[in-house]
């Protein structure tokens, strides 16, 4: 038994997609949709660059949006692949708006102006510079828990991602981040900060929140083929109503990645299927439990290669 599941911001590269853009059409004419419905030549950013473009927020999340939708439409159509018969879907992040997308809950269209809608706002919630985020390696969720909350006087920051037995994300004001990253490193806990501009999923993204909010109850979310497992809750949601609220709540939200591996797990599936580019979540998924299977598919090899 399978999952599918789709990456987040930061799995983002200069020409990613490019081989699925030169061999089919049927990608050509999303790159083309995208670039006229969002009125950016986003196209050109991710094939061309340059990079500072492609790595703006407002670019980035529709961007790494098309690319995994992009595979996800060649698997189906060029390769007659029926991935919704996996069990779950999920994704990271943004990649959860992917998931619900490339289940029928959500339309390409209504997906790319939401995510650059979302992406402005998050980037415009805590001024450039102000904010920033911190990976922590080789420490678990309940360690780091513990230090913030015991620390909490001293600097306060949040968990942004939970999002594997031994890589904890944080976020905060960069004055915070700093003290906490001296702080573990006195502890000869490893960490580095993650080259963003600003605190992603934590309270620090409340204006982002009310601004989307009356934007994410627009979207008409329908019935999902394929059950999609939230990164709020780790969960299942079995209301399609519910998924409205659940979007509003990630932007602060910390992403339960690590959970919702395991909730998977726990219901038969042993192998994961990551759609999208890098293989960042491949690689999370593997700190979560060696034992579970994962297949990465960013380039037309992995596609020749790909058996359920």
């Amino acid at each position: 038994m399978f999952s599918v599941i789709f990456p987040g911001q930061g799995s983002q590269s200069l020409g990613m997609g490019k081989e699925f853009f030169d061999k089919f059409e049927h990608v050509k004419k999303l790159f083309q949709e995208a670039d006229d419905v969002l009125n950016v030549p986003l196209s050109k950013f991710i094939l061309d660059g340059p990079k500072d473009k492609l790595d703006l927020t407002v670019n980035t999340q529709p961007a790494i949006f098309l690319i995994s939708f992009s595979i996800f439409h060649v698997i189906k159509n060029e390769f007659n692949i029926d991935l919704h018969k996996a069990k779950y879907f999920a994704g990271h992040s943004l990649g959860e708006y992917t998931a619900l997308t490339c289940s029928g809950s959500l339309n390409f269209s209504d997906t790319l102006k939401i995510l650059k809608k979302r992406g402005k706002a998050m980037q415009s919630a805590v001024p450039n510079g102000v904010g920033g985020m911190l990976a922590v390696l080789n420490s678990n969720f309940e360690t780091i828990n513990n230090i913030l909350v015991d620390n909490k006087s001293d600097f306060e920051c949040y968990i942004a991602n939970d999002n594997s037995n031994s890589q904890i994300v944080v976020s905060g004001f960069l004055n915070n981040i700093d003290k906490f990253s001296n702080y573990l490193t006195k502890l000869k806990i490893r960490n580095l900060k993650i080259p963003v501009s600003s605190p992603f999923h934590c309270k620090l993204m409340n204006k982002a929140t009310k601004s989307m909010e009356k934007e994410i109850k627009k979207l008409n979310f329908n019935d999902p083929k394929i059950p999609i497992v939230s990164n709020v809750t780790a969960n299942i949601t079995k209301d399609n109503l519910e998924y409205s609220e659940l979007m509003i709540k990630q932007i602060e939200h910390r992403v339960r990645w690590r959970e919702s591996i395991q909730f998977m797990a726990k219901n038969n599936v042993k192998k994961f299927v990551e759609i999208g580019p890098g293989k960042v979540l491949s690689n999370l998924i593997k700190r979560i439990d060696t034992n579970f299977e994962t297949l990465n598919i960013n380039s037309i090899d992995h596609l020749e290669e790909f058996k359920l």
